[in-house]
């Protein structure tokens, strides 16, 4: 369907990969993984054509379709949310039009040849109409629509009064509703909550028929999905046949035999060079010395791809705090509009949260969580009922507004030094790296850093200061997977209190052991880890 064969690619000096080649086969499911800057996005544009390749050849099938989302949704206006989904599939629309047109023509006297050839077109095109979906579109549309989170309720509604998340869950529903035989997401859960990726994964896994190439940060997204892994890292695209754990797996033993095969031959070499070294200066010795000079030069040398080392950052033991840590007595949240109306959020929710408790607040987007979480950090005052913060707690609270407050002339060295003033150079140097600053990247300032390193950088000052009650917000937004997996070890080792929202079931399977679901306003408390919250909420199915 689309094969890239010996593509080579720079910007500027950097060479993202060189004399690289892989297909993409009908039907197929690939994740596209690497580092960050590595090209994965890259790949996306030159396969849409928006990038040239430097060498290489891309060929495409001349009617394949292929549909991209990225994270640059584009301007959108003048259309309602419906129209706006619809309008993507332009191609569709008129090819409807046409067969529209010809079905009318067919009613008119002609000739016996004329009709044949209109006969001929008609089917082409109907065929055509009907390969892309055509006779159900616009229920498809409301299908996506409704799927990612706007209901009917929220058709007509003009695309300029949704917010950016909203908009992007639009641009997402333009591209999937487009039906295309190759389908290219750029990191598609990024804003949604857990029941949009729940209906997307299904939809990608049971509806949608054509080849998919994804990068994703949900682990578990591309787990269920995708059966074939093509990394691109170190200059090099690399193909693994399997889901991302398989590929962690066999990454993992594909490079101890690269280093052991590196080993073997790095001692071959080191008794080559020692004989000529040796024996060179010895005419006996000549033609044998030589014979060796040959044969080094003609080996290829085996290279060991870069590692980033992962510092293992151990937290210091927080300060004990008294048993009950969060006593909520009839509490309830009521937030003002600027037409004088009222809109409640939730009330009468009493529970208890008990030192060493790591628990997962959850619930439908709106549903009041980040209200929840900022009305138990004390940074919004309840409306009703009472708030006991219990005895010894240092709080320390993480939203996505934590980032705001950052000093952007600050280097990421000189933001960590300032939240831990009593720790040594080389403490900090420890904390930075743990969370991937490493090198040069401590002194990079914070106005250069991306929406991911600020999160790190946020989380490591956190982190990194005697608190036992830590309060967190979707503090996976913005972390790739490696980023994820960073964070995850260090709240697995915290041995405080935490409370925290995230949209990533493999970061909330992984750790916590209660979950808070909040839902029409109120909260209902689960005595069990994530995998328990699923069963008994019959939330379950819908993730199998």
């Amino acid at each position: 369907m689309i094969h890239l064969t010996d593509i080579s690619k720079q910007h500027g000096n950097r060479v993202l990969f060189k004399n690289a080649s892989f297909q993409i086969l009908p039907g197929s499911r690939t994740g596209l993984v690497g580092p960050n800057g590595a090209g994965k996005s890259t790949i996306f544009r030159l396969i849409t054509g928006e990038e040239v390749a430097d060498a290489g050849d891309i060929s495409c099938g001349k009617k394949t379709v292929i549909g991209y989302f990225s994270q640059d949704v584009g301007e959108m206006a003048g259309r309602s949310a419906l129209e706006e989904v619809v309008a993507a599939s332009e191609a569709t629309v008129k090819l409807g039009e046409q067969v529209r047109l010809m079905e009318a023509q067919m009613c008119e006297p002609q000739s016996d040849d004329e009709m044949a050839a209109l006969l001929e077109r008609y089917g082409n095109v109907q065929q055509e109409y009907e390969h892309r979906g055509g006779y159900d579109l616009e229920s498809r549309a409301q299908t996506v629509l409704t799927g990612l989170g706007i209901g009917p309720d929220d058709y007509d509604l003009p695309v300029e009064s949704f917010s950016g998340g909203w908009k992007m869950r639009i641009a997402l529903a333009r591209i999937l509703t487009l039906n295309p035989d190759v389908l290219l997401l750029d990191e598609p859960t990024n804003h949604l909550d857990v029941e949009s990726i729940v209906w997307l994964e299904n939809w990608l896994a049971e509806d949608y028929q054509g080849a998919l190439v994804m990068t994703s940060h949900d682990r578990d997204f591309m787990n269920r999905l995708v059966t074939r892994i093509v990394e691109v890292a170190g200059g090099n695209i690399t193909s693994y046949s399997g889901n991302y754990d398989f590929y962690l797996r066999e990454r993992e033993i594909r490079r101890e035999q690269l280093l052991a095969s590196h080993r073997r031959q790095q001692e071959m070499l080191a008794k080559e060079e020692e004989f000529i070294a040796r024996f060179a200066a010895r005419a006996s010795h000549a033609a044998q010395v030589q014979s060796r000079v040959k044969k080094l030069e003609k080996i290829e040398r085996i290279e060991l791809p870069p590692e980033q080392k992962l510092v293992r950052f151990t937290f210091s033991e927080p300060p004990r705090s008294g048993d009950d840590v969060i006593v909520l007595d009839n509490l309830g949240k009521v937030w003002s509009q600027a037409d004088g109306g009222e809109k409640p959020v939730f009330s009468g929710v009493s529970g208890m949260v008990r030192r060493g408790d790591k628990v997962a607040v959850v619930g439908v987007n709106g549903a009041g969580k980040s209200t929840f979480l900022k009305t138990l950090a004390e940074q919004t005052e309840p409306t009703s009922g009472h708030l006991t913060i219990g005895a010894n707690v240092h709080t320390g609270y993480f939203s996505q507004h934590s980032m705001e407050v950052l000093d952007p002339k600050k280097s990421v060295f000189e933001t960590v030094q300032d939240a831990l003033p009593l720790q040594t150079i080389g403490v900090l140097r420890n904390l930075c790296a743990a969370f991937l600053f490493q090198g040069d990247d401590v002194d990079k300032r914070v106005d250069k850093l991306s929406g991911g390193e600020k999160s790190r950088l946020v989380l490591a000052t956190l982190l990194g200061r005697p608190l036992n009650l830590l309060i967190l917000d979707e503090p996976t937004n913005h972390l790739d997977i490696q980023s994820r997996e960073v964070l995850l070890a260090a709240l697995q080792g915290f041995t405080g209190t935490l409370l925290l929202v995230s949209h990533d079931r493999h970061f909330l399977r992984s750790l916590v052991g209660r979950v808070f679901a909040i839902d029409h306003g109120e909260m209902i408390a689960y005595e069990g880890d994530y995998e328990y919250y699923l069963q008994k909420s019959g939330r379950k199915h819908s993730e199998a």
